[in-house]
């Protein structure tokens, strides 16, 4: 990473424990929990001891991860987050882990600009949008990125469907670009693209597949099912459905009902009205991919 230049300013400052797990690329042994205190700012990570105290500059961390289970010590503590540089990992948690990890990716993202073009595809149709400069704001439950024309795209984290990697020319340069699949205001499937220094991709990429998890994995639907899911992640209203695809009315109320008890669609109405969860347009967009 490069350091930002500009005013260092502090982040976040809280208790916490942090281990060394791997050092000169060797995984250590025995490796167990320090307390202590860390800070955070923009530019470093300075963990302190009665001993002393270790600084950590953000330029030289080349990924951020999750477990790193490098002894029982380390495996018995629930929440921790990995920080790699080098030929080194370090380990660290805080007794409120979920502000503090929050606060780690602010350290490493407020305020930097990147590029953003948005939306680059909505309803699978590419758009004819250009490419920004843009500022990022990490928030607990997802990004926000405010573009240089005013516009604002926020992208949550449990919103976030398909999130890939690509090469694309970005102000006539080729760089990697960050292809993240969420729904707009008004539910319709959008992609908006992100890019940047390489860690600046890295961080982002990170932090918005914290939960992708939850919404991957293979399901065995039907035929009709799929379909259904295709018609709604192309645009077509949840009450158009039975028409667009000469279904039955009652066969696809049925099919909403299965796919909602799989978390692929998520009920909005008591009455036939249905929006696609992340996992309903991944399986849509992979089925349309098959097409």
């Amino acid at each position: 990473m490069n350091e930002q230049n500009g005013e260092e300013y502090k982040v976040a400052d809280t208790r916490g424990r942090f281990a060394q797990a791997v050092r000169g690329g060797r995984k250590l042994n025995d490796v167990s929990w320090t307390n202590g205190r860390i800070i955070l700012s923009n530019k470093r990570i300075v963990l302190v001891t009665n001993e002393g105290k270790r600084t950590i500059a953000l330029s030289a961390v080349e990924g951020i991860g999750g477990r790193f289970d490098a002894s029982q010590e380390v495996a018995r503590v629930s929440n921790y987050v990995s920080i790699r540089l080098g030929e080194e990992v370090f380990l660290l948690t805080s007794e409120n882990h979920d502000e503090f990890r929050t606060n780690l990716y602010r350290a490493f993202l407020d305020r930097r600009v990147i590029y953003a073009r948005h939306p680059a595809v909505a309803g699978g149709v590419v758009q004819d949008t250009e490419w920004e400069q843009a500022r990022v704001k990490v928030e607990a439950d997802g990004i926000s990125i405010a573009q240089q024309s005013g516009a604002f795209v926020r992208l949550e984290l449990d919103d976030i469907g398909t999130l890939e990697e690509a090469e694309r020319t970005v102000f006539d340069e080729k760089r990697t670009v960050i292809e993240a699949e969420h729904t707009d205001d008004d539910g319709t499937s959008v992609q908006t693209y992100l890019s940047g220094e390489p860690w600046h991709v890295a961080v982002i990429k990170s932090y918005l597949k914290q939960r992708q998890e939850q919404t991957q994995g293979s399901i065995d639907l039907s035929e009709s099912e799929r379909e259904v899911l295709m018609a709604l992640y192309s645009g077509v209203s949840s009450f158009e459905v039975p028409n667009f695809l000469g279904m039955d009315v009652d066969r696809v109320e049925e099919t909403f009902e299965r796919l909602v008890e799989l978390d692929v669609l998520e009920e909005v109405r008591t009455r036939r009205e249905v929006n696609l969860m992340p996992r309903g347009r991944n399986i849509a967009s992979e089925a349309m991919n098959e097409q």
